[in-house]
């Protein structure tokens, strides 16, 4: 009985060990659909159809060939065994424009968690590098879409850009949550942004928490020359919301006045008097920063969650997909997402911040800018009465 007990043992030790490789064999298994490996991906996307590339990467072939070029020239990236820059990108392309966890990003590429996250952080900071290069001050003559526009032009010729906030859901540590809840209850960073007229970023600010006034983050932008904010020429301006102050170099609608193009809509969608018009028409002009944020958003959808990275990190995710967003833009014209909002009004979304305390605003800079968009308001509302069939 002793013997035979002995051989059970040794029974039992070999069908535990044959069981655990066979565990481990089938744990270790690409998935079905997902045995290509990096290289087997990379070549069904860039040879197949374009929207594989577009829905895959985010972009065309031919920008995503130019900017590994660009990559690799400059020596932001490098190739190294088995996986070539092109890859390098994809995977980080991959993460940002399906907001994919690294386990799915590992399974597709056949690499490593620690590999995964190597290259997706040395593809970020290469990205972020472009970001003076490619996030510029605006050019000073009157831009295209305000000269081709009699709605727009003459009264809107100094306007240079649009500046607004964009808040992103972040995640945080439970000590600062209180800081990041926004008005709406929601954790999210404010980031500034400042656009042109031809939906290209031309400053990005991240990192603020979610509780700071839009008029804060600016004048803490304006007060640090480190922040390298573009300088405003001399009677320029960009437009700005209720949530900033109406003052030299920043143009806000009328306060206590329909400003809302919603508020245009049906029986009163006529404007009553110099205000209304010179609001609808500001907001009509400002809306093009919400396309901004709508395009950049469905690109990379990373930045409609809270992604689980480092703060820092989250931070230069924004930076990273507006140097992208103005590479394409500027690379290719017919952009399937830009086409796809060419006349569309971006709905507008409800202001987090209150109304600029107008009691504040006093100063000599503001004053002239009042002036300004009275000036602005009495030309355009007398050649309303006097001159347009529409408006």
């Amino acid at each position: 009985m002793d013997d035979f007990d002995i051989e059970l043992d040794e029974m039992e030790l070999v069908a535990a060990a044959a069981g655990y490789y066979y565990y481990n064999s089938i744990t270790k298994r690409p998935q079905r659909g997902m045995s290509l490996g990096g290289n087997g991906f990379m070549t069904q996307v860039l040879e197949g159809h374009d929207d594989v590339c577009r829905e895959m990467f985010r972009m065309d072939k031919h920008i995503f060939h130019k900017l590994c070029d660009i990559l690799r020239q400059r020596g932001m990236l490098r190739d190294t065994s088995g996986v070539m820059i092109e890859e390098q990108l994809a995977i980080f392309l991959n993460i940002v424009g399906h907001n994919e966890r690294n386990r799915v990003i590992q399974e597709r590429f056949q690499h490593s968690g620690e590999t995964i996250s190597r290259y997706f952080n040395n593809v970020l900071k290469a990205i972020k590098s472009l970001s003076r290069e490619f996030l510029q001050p605006p050019p000073f003559s009157t831009p295209a879409e305000i000269l081709n526009s009699k709605r727009f032009d003459p009264y809107f010729k100094d306007c240079i850009g649009v500046i607004d906030g964009m808040h992103i859901p972040a995640h945080v540590p439970a000590k600062d949550q209180s800081q990041f809840r926004n008005k709406k209850g929601l954790l999210s960073q404010n980031v500034l942004a400042a656009c042109t007229f031809d939906l290209q970023f031309i400053f990005v600010y991240p990192g603020w928490e979610g509780s700071a006034p839009d008029s804060r983050v600016l004048r803490a932008v304006l007060d640090d020359p480190n922040q390298n904010f573009p300088q405003i020429p001399e009677g320029k301006y960009y437009l700005v919301d209720m949530g900033y102050a109406n003052t030299q170099g920043f143009i806000a609608p009328y306060v206590g006045v329909r400003s809302h193009l919603h508020e245009f809509i049906g029986a009163n969608q006529l404007p009553r008097n110099a205000k209304e018009l010179f609001n609808h028409r500001h907001s009509s002009l400002r809306n093009v920063i919400q396309r901004c944020f709508d395009v950049l958003k469905t690109r990379f959808p990373i930045l409609k969650v809270a992604p689980q990275y480092a703060f820092h990190i989250q931070r230069d995710i924004v930076i990273a997909a507006c140097v992208l967003h103005n590479f394409i833009r500027r690379e290719e014209r017919n952009d399937w997402l830009f086409s796809a909002i060419e006349g569309v009004v971006a709905e507008e979304l409800p202001d987090f911040e209150d109304q600029f305390d107008m009691q504040l605003a006093c100063s000599m800079q503001e004053q002239i800018a009042s002036a300004s968009r009275d000036s602005i308001a009495t030309g355009m509302w007398n050649d309303f009465i006097n001159k347009w069939d529409e408006w």
